[in-house]
């Protein structure tokens, strides 16, 4: 198990957004794959608050449930570019 979890929906721009960063920075991560109804995306509401997505949490770094795509890689960047 990774310190890196990624919640996403398939087929979202802004999930493959952060895939793509991810991948680039050849970071290790899970990826948990949200329901499409926000209702039961009770998982992801769990650890960010909310039910939309990408959401990240990052163990390592203490990050929980930090959403929004472009604050994701900006993130993403800082820490591990």
């Amino acid at each position: 198990m990774s310190d890196i979890t990624l919640y996403e929906l398939p087929g979202c721009p802004y999930c493959a957004k952060v895939h793509s960063k991810l991948d680039e920075l050849e970071l290790e991560y899970d990826v948990i794959e949200v329901p499409r109804s926000h209702g039961d995306r009770t998982e992801v509401e769990k650890v960010s608050g909310q039910t939309g997505v990408p959401v990240i949490t990052d163990e390592a770094q203490g990050v929980e449930g930090m959403n929004e795509s472009d604050d994701i890689v900006e993130y993403l960047e800082e820490t591990y570019a």
